[in-house]
């Protein structure tokens, strides 16, 4: 098949894309990128896993489906492109990694910082349409990326796996593996970010085990120029 990743995920993904449900996804989303405004740009769906290869990957943050405004979207959960206002589950990311390790809020929602030492920013859902959330929810794109969770947990070096929100959290089962650390609280939004996202400390627990595991921490803060 045709390569669609420039790293460890072609291999890995390329007998998932011939199945016949992929196949199916893939026809339906060449429709709906002609009738309908979809995000993000069909280029950029696979962006978290151009930037995490799997054997650099060491954490995972789960997001459910793509941001659906204008401009927002860019293939990676809860990260915005440059210079795109702050969404309010970004702001409260950003709050509570400041209680939890000090780091001043970014002016920038741009995650590319995170996902270059291996944190994988992916969303369960990986397309949708413009102003209509969750509208590709259910044609597909759960069985791929239960597919590439099932993976990661079944690495060799441990994995944290970081679950905001029920959503998220439902997808504990297909983490199997005994060395990968789970990670689970409400979802940032403003809805829910009082009743237990706040105070829950996943940055710093993160960088406990991996430094336990034997492996580099993630320098959360994100460097301001690369986003000019």
């Amino acid at each position: 098949m045709k390569e669609i990743f420039k790293n460890d995920w072609q291999d890995l993904l390329a007998g998932e894309m011939e199945k016949p449900y992929y196949q199916a996804l893939r026809k339906l989303l060449v429709e709906e990128y002609k009738n309908y405004t979809i995000y993000p740009p069909m280029g950029d769906i696979f962006n978290a896993l151009h930037a995490s290869s799997y054997e650099g990957t060491k954490v995972v943050i789960l997001g459910q489906d793509p941001y659906h405004g204008p401009g927002q979207a860019h293939g990676m959960a809860f990260s915005v492109k440059p210079g795109v206002a702050l969404p309010p589950s970004l702001k409260n990311i950003y709050q509570e990694l400041e209680e939890d390790l000090g780091i001043p809020p970014a002016k920038s929602g741009y995650l590319m910082d995170w996902a270059r030492q291996g944190v994988l920013l992916l969303n369960t859902t990986l397309t949708v349409r413009a102003h209509s959330p969750m509208s590709h929810s259910k044609i597909g794109w759960e069985m791929f990326t239960d597919h590439i969770i099932s993976l990661l947990a079944q690495k060799e070096s441990p994995v944290v796996f970081i679950l905001w929100g029920g959503h998220a959290r439902s997808k504990k089962h297909l983490i199997q593996g005994e060395n990968n650390l789970i990670l689970e609280s409400v979802h940032p939004s403003p809805l829910s970010a009082y009743r237990g996202f706040f105070g829950s400390r996943p940055f710093s627990k993160t960088n406990d085990f991996l430094q336990e595991a034997g492996l580099d921490p993630i320098d959360w803060r994100l460097k301001e120029e690369d986003h000019v």
